[in-house]
């Protein structure tokens, strides 16, 4: 039987026929789907956690009773898991353990672009990496084996296009699950308590490990050589596999699948047998660098991009570059016309943040951002936030200006304010909330509630109230939380309500000390039905001053002139219109029309 799968939903197959038990994630594109689409297997626990270091540190639990676990997360997500991961590397596991981690070359939702196979060997862990979804579902079955039969976590690593891209899976008949029967937890503590003087007997054994998964790297079928012409010889792994494939067809290929530790043998006799030694591959030159260590006359980055996705074009250019193409392949796919006015991202209609960076503008403080839909405050018209830079910084970064100009900086008066959403805060916000509180900073955070991860596509969080099987659950009251944390300032404030939300603002920017703000609103995405009420521009009214295009709702346009030749300089000024298909019925723009142009339909 065959079906065409995307890599994540492959992974989350192979998981499964692999009779994984427990699995536990942060979603973050692009490897959300793979929770998502393990948690619809019977047999299997699953669950969001609130960051991925839980996430991480849950699989480890549960691996330690002897049952097969999977970890889930993105590039920037291992960062965050990075503390554990090293030590487990050490420690080694019970039930197989599996890492799958996907990179964004080319950062389509994320705010670094990094190349996570360095972790792999960072850690002395073995990686898989797939070429496609049917790889995908093989690797990760291999990983388990690999993970047992050595005693280590194993990584399978993938990026956007395997992720996301589909292809035909052979899937045997599910009840052919590969059955474990766990051993129960049983007490070690020179395995599993790493005391300086257990960490130490651990290390001969993550060295000697190595060196014998080096020999199966030698001979795994995943390593394999494809000969053809041989007077180029081109070495590659993941999806750079299927570039290469259709780009130099003619060409000997070495097609890396496990790429730590890399199989030196078999890149020294390839070499051999070859002319000309290529490496193809995304992001930095990991197998390049590794390649030339060993001697070899190699070439690489000088022709293909160390940056952004490869694509067809780009190996072509590069194959073009270095000489062993006349000219490059023709685009497959034409470039896109330039638009005179291209689309920016923009929050939705009807979006509760609006509302929030609106208010918080007029005041003219310094805000940190945070990740999130969120961050779109940033661009023009709002233009709010100021900085951000990873998961749950805003709070300690507004902590660290905010301590800054205290000491320093005295004639800064500026009120400083951190934003964050309400999934941010539980992965890593709570603990630089109690920073702020425990040293006492002039800090005024404010929560963007809106009951959902929406950012990835509407994942539950510990505050919704919902598993990551829509069960019902204990809801992490946030009011409650921050109080217990020592907050003594907080309130909750609805973002649909501009003067509320101004005034709360400038009330707690004029007090010293921390302060918590709640925004509660749902994510406008999660709502569902026609709005309640849409709003329209009576032309009759608006004197095109342009206040409602502040809010760069979607929903909101310019028309007509206005009739009678107003202008603004040399500019006729023009009518709002308001798109009714679009319109949720929020009322921002109704609140900020002074005139009274707009108007409930």
């Amino acid at each position: 039987m065959k079906k065409i799968l995307t890599g994540n939903e492959a992974v989350a197959l192979g998981a499964y026929e692999s009779d994984v038990r427990v699995a536990s994630a942060y979603p973050g594109t692009p490897s959300t789907e793979i929770l998502q689409n393990l948690a619809k297997y019977e047999g299997v626990y699953s669950e969001w956690a609130p960051n991925e270091k839980v996430a991480m540190e849950v699989a480890i639990g549960a691996s330690m009773t002897g049952v097969r676990v999977l970890t889930t997360m993105k590039h920037v997500g291992l960062n965050v898991a990075a503390d554990p991961l090293m030590t487990l590397a050490y420690t080694g596991i019970k039930g197989g353990f599996v890492v799958a981690c996907a990179d964004d070359p080319g950062m389509h939702s994320s705010q670094n672009e990094q190349d996570n196979r360095f972790y792999a060997k960072f850690a002395q862990i073995p990686m898989l990496e797939p070429s496609d979804s049917q790889e995908a579902r093989e690797m990760v079955k291999e990983a388990f084996e690999l993970s047992e039969t050595f005693d280590t976590p194993a990584m399978v690593r993938l990026t956007t296009r395997i992720s996301h891209s589909k292809g035909v899976v052979s899937t045997p008949d599910p009840s052919l699950r590969n059955s474990t029967t766990p051993k129960g937890f049983e007490r070690d503590l020179k395995k599993f308590v790493m005391l300086p003087g257990h960490a130490k007997l651990r290390q001969p054994r993550l060295l000697d490990r190595v060196e014998k998964l080096q020999a199966i790297s030698e001979t795994t079928s995943f390593n394999r050589i494809e000969y053809n012409e041989r007077k180029i010889g081109i070495i590659t792994s993941g999806i750079s596999y299927q570039y290469v494939k259709e780009t130099m067809p003619s060409a000997s290929i070495l097609k890396l699948g496990m790429t730590f530790p890399l199989p030196v043998g078999k890149i020294r006799s390839f070499a051999d047998e070859v002319t000309t030694l290529i490496v193809v591959e995304e992001l930095e030159p990991y197998l390049e660098e590794q390649v030339r260590m060993l001697g070899l006359d190699v070439k690489g980055k000088e022709f293909f991009p160390t940056t952004d996705e490869l694509s067809t074009d780009r190996v072509a250019t590069g194959f073009a570059r270095a000489g062993v193409l006349e000219t490059a392949v023709p685009p497959v796919t034409p470039p896109p016309p330039e638009a005179n006015m291209p689309r920016p991202p923009l929050m939705c209609a009807g979006c509760s943040h609006r509302g929030v960076f609106y208010a918080i503008k007029k005041l003219k403080g310094i805000v940190h951002g945070d990740i999130g839909c969120y961050t779109l405050g940033v661009l023009p018209p709002l233009q709010a936030i100021e900085t951000c830079v990873c998961m749950g910084a805003s709070i300690s970064m507004a902590h660290g200006t905010a301590k800054a100009m205290e000491k320093d900086i005295k004639g800064d008066k500026r009120p400083v304010f951190a934003v964050i959403g309400d999934s941010t805060f539980f992965h890593t916000g709570i603990n630089s909330l109690t920073n702020v509180v425990y040293n006492n900073s002039n800090v005024k955070v404010i929560i963007l509630d809106n009951r959902i991860t929406a950012m990835t596509g509407a994942q539950q969080n510990p505050g919704t109230g919902k598993t990551l099987q829509e069960e019902q659950t204990t809801a992490i009251d946030m009011e409650k939380l921050v109080t217990a944390l020592g907050v003594k300032r907080v309130r909750i404030i609805d973002p649909y309500d501009l003067e509320e939300t101004l005034a709360a603002m400038k009330e707690e920017a004029s007090l010293d000390g921390p302060s918590v703000l709640i925004t509660k609103r749902p994510c406008i995405q999660i709502m569902r039905g026609a709005p309640e009420k849409i709003f329209e521009v009576n032309g009759k009214n608006c004197i095109g001053c342009g206040m409602c295009q502040k809010l760069g709702c979607p929903a909101i346009s310019l028309g007509d002139e206005i009739t009678g030749g107003r202008k603004n300089g040399k500019t006729a000024l023009k009518q709002s219109v308001i798109d009714p298909t679009l319109c949720t019925g929020c009322s921002l723009c109704e609140q900020v029309c002074k005139p009274g142009a707009i108007q409930e339909k």
